[in-house]
C-alpha cells in the first residue's frame, strides 16, 4: 500500500466500471488494504459488488458524462487519501468501420479514452498533493500493435491504443510527484464484453486473475514499474 502523509486517514482506491467483470473483481480484491470507491452506472450491479464487504463504498455515475470524474474524485476525497485510481470502465459498440457514425465513435471514446484522461487528471492532482499514488489503466490486447484484431471493433481498438499512450504521458508527468501509472492489456477474459466483442474466442483467464495482477501493480513490490503497458497472454 502506498505511503501517506496523514496516517490517520484511510488510503482510498477508486475503481470505475466496478459493477461487474474485471472491475468488480478488482474492487473486491483491493477492499481491505484500501477503502474502495466502486463506481458504475448500474446501481443493482454495484450493490452486488459491495454485498457483504464493508470496505467497499459505491457511487453511481456515468463516467462518460461531463464532470463525472471530478465528482468521483470529490466523493473519494471524503473517504480518505487517494492512493489508487483504476480506470476500468469501458464501452464496446461493434460495427463495420464504414458504418460508424461520428456520434457512435465519440460515444466509445468518451468512456474508453476521454473519461480515462479525466480520471488520470483528477488522480494526478490529488495524489501529487497527498504524497503519491498509483494509477492503473485497463487497456487491452486489442490496442497493442501487432496483435490480431477482429473486424467491427475499430473504435474499441483505437481507444485502447490511445489509453496505452496516455499511460506513458501520465507516468512521465507524475514521476516528480511520486505518482506511478501503468497499463494492463489482458487478452481473452471471461466477461460479457468478450462474448460480445469476439464470441469465437475461448477465455484464457478470469476477472479474478486480472485483479490479482492489479493488486500486485499497486503494491510497493511493483514500485519500479511506471509508464509501461503489460500485455497478458494466457496459456490456458
Amino acid at each position: 500500500m502506498t505511503g501517506t502523509n496523514d496516517e490517520s486517514r484511510d488510503d482510498v482506491a477508486v475503481v470505475t466500471g466496478a459493477g461487474r467483470g474485471i472491475g468488480r473483481a478488482i474492487a473486491q480484491r483491493l477492499a481491505g488494504p484500501y477503502t474502495v470507491l466502486a463506481v458504475a452506472r448500474t446501481e443493482s450491479e454495484l450493490a452486488e459488488t459491495a454485498a457483504g464487504r464493508p470496505g467497499i463504498h459505491v457511487h453511481h455515475a456515468d463516467v462518460g458524462a461531463a464532470g463525472a470524474m471530478a465528482e468521483i474524485a470529490a466523493v473519494a476525497a471524503e473517504l480518505g487519501r487517494m492512493a489508487v485510481w483504476v480506470n476500468n470502465a469501458a464501452a464496446l459498440d461493434p460495427q463495420p468501420l464504414a458504418d460508424i457514425s461520428d456520434e457512435r465513435w465519440r460515444a466509445v471514446m468518451a468512456v474508453n479514452l476521454d473519461a480515462a484522461f479525466a480520471g488520470c487528471r483528477e488522480a494526478l492532482r490529488r495524489m501529487a498533493a497527498g504524497g503519491g499514488g498509483v494509477i492503473v489503466n485497463m487497456a487491452s490486447l486489442s490496442g497493442v500493435p501487432g496483435v490480431e484484431k477482429f473486424p467491427g471493433n475499430a473504435s474499441y481498438n483505437v481507444s485502447k491504443a490511445g489509453l496505452i499512450g496516455l499511460t506513458e504521458a501520465v507516468a512521465l508527468e507524475g514521476r516528480e510527484h511520486g505518482v506511478r501509472c501503468v497499463a494492463v492489456s489482458p487478452g481473452a477474459v471471461d466477461t460479457a464484453m468478450l462474448r460480445r466483442a469476439a464470441p469465437q474466442l475461448r477465455a484464457g483467464m478470469t476477472p479474478e486473475d486480472v485483479a490479482a495482477i492489479v493488486e500486485f501493480l499497486v503494491s510497493d513490490a511493483a514500485a519500479p514499474l511506471s509508464g509501461t503497458n503489460i500485455p497478458i497472454y494466457s496459456n490456458r
